[in-house]
């Protein structure tokens, strides 16, 4: 995130305590993983505070922070996606994960196999990572991610996709350097719109007859 390790934590603990809220109110089984999404965003926010309290470099806490922030999401979000969706909307976010398994696999091999490092730069993280071919990553990683979201059918997902998509517009045009970290910290700070669906999904129970 910005400014600090006190302000990643202080938000971690936030956004995380939004997840718990979330997957306690989660009506369904099938809405599990997109209701734990704001949880892992949560405690990755915390482990950068780890990368901040180090001072960056190449350390065990970087490491953790790109893992969640690269292969794990671009799984974890369309997966959760196509959980959520009726069978009859699957398509589009079947696609986003079949997209989002492909840049995954690319993405942990090139951790594995590549150093990575984190550099503080004032009040930002920027991660320094030598990915190959890049741009392709780049927008498997966002066809995953965001749009997964706006391909759901479902409007308050499509809602936050399309607030996900401006936020990391704003994050690569305001801090090109440093936008992954940024961007996730956006994303994570829209757990609370998450929350909404979470409750607009909730199973009402039925009124028994006396």
């Amino acid at each position: 995130m910005c400014w600090s390790a006190e302000a990643d934590l202080v938000a971690g603990t936030g956004v995380a305590a939004v997840g718990v809220a979330c997957v306690v109110r989660a009506g369904r089984a099938r809405d599990l993983p997109l209701a734990a999404l704001p949880l892992l965003l949560g405690v990755h926010q915390m482990v950068e505070a780890a990368v901040w309290a180090s001072g960056g470099g190449t350390g065990p806490a970087t490491l953790a922070w790109t893992v969640i922030a690269l292969p794990l999401l671009a799984l974890w979000v369309p997966a959760g996606v196509l959980c959520a969706v009726p069978r009859n909307a699957r398509r589009g976010p079947a696609g986003a994960l079949a997209v989002g398994a492909v840049t995954a696999a690319v993405l942990a091999y090139a951790l594995a196999t590549r150093p990575v490092r984190a550099e503080i730069r004032g009040h930002t993280v920027g991660y320094v990572v030598d990915l190959p071919h890049a741009p392709l990553l780049v927008a498997g990683y966002l066809v995953a991610t965001v749009g997964s979201l706006l391909l759901s059918g479902d409007r308050g997902l499509r809602g936050l996709g399309l607030l996900t998509a401006v936020g990391a517009l704003i994050c690569w045009g305001l801090w090109r350097l440093e936008s992954v970290s940024t961007w996730c910290a956006f994303a994570a700070l829209c757990s609370v719109a998450l929350l909404g669906w979470v409750n607009g999904r909730r199973v009402r129970p039925v009124a028994r007859p006396f």
